[in-house]
């Protein structure tokens, strides 16, 4: 059984402004929990991989699109994982098209949103995600 970290958020994305911005999305609406930037697929499974203690996240936001291991592939991975696949992920990307969003359910993502165009949508939908998920 996975204990989780004390709701700790893994905010993946290659753009250090994206996650810089979900960040401080989530702390606008006092949502004050453990934000850990990564910022390649390479990173998450890797940080994933040595956690020997299996103290996982309580959530992933994921980015689809990553040089190297993209989402697609990092979900992959997660979800066939039995000590991983309980990790709610949540794809976040820019993306709006159908099949990336049938895609990203289909390898087992938990949520799939686009990222929205202005910072307040971006500060509701982390509220909705915080009290969702966390």
């Amino acid at each position: 059984m996975i204990q989780s970290a004390q709701q700790s958020v893994f905010i993946v994305d290659d753009d250090e402004d994206d996650r810089v911005t979900m960040r401080d999305a989530f702390i606008e609406n006092k949502h004050s929990h453990n934000y850990i930037f990564m910022q390649s697929g390479d990173q998450l499974m890797g940080h994933l991989a040595g956690d020997t203690v299996k103290k996982h996240p309580s959530l992933i936001l994921l980015d689809l699109n990553m040089p190297g291991r993209d989402g697609r592939d990092v979900l992959r991975e997660i979800k066939k994982n039995d000590d991983l696949k309980p990790i709610p992920v949540i794809v976040v990307t820019t993306s709006s098209s159908a099949r990336d969003r049938e895609m990203s359910y289909k390898l087992g993502a938990n949520c799939f949103v686009t990222k929205p165009d202005s910072y307040q949508a971006l500060v509701a939908l982390t509220d909705s995600i915080a009290r969702l998920w966390l």
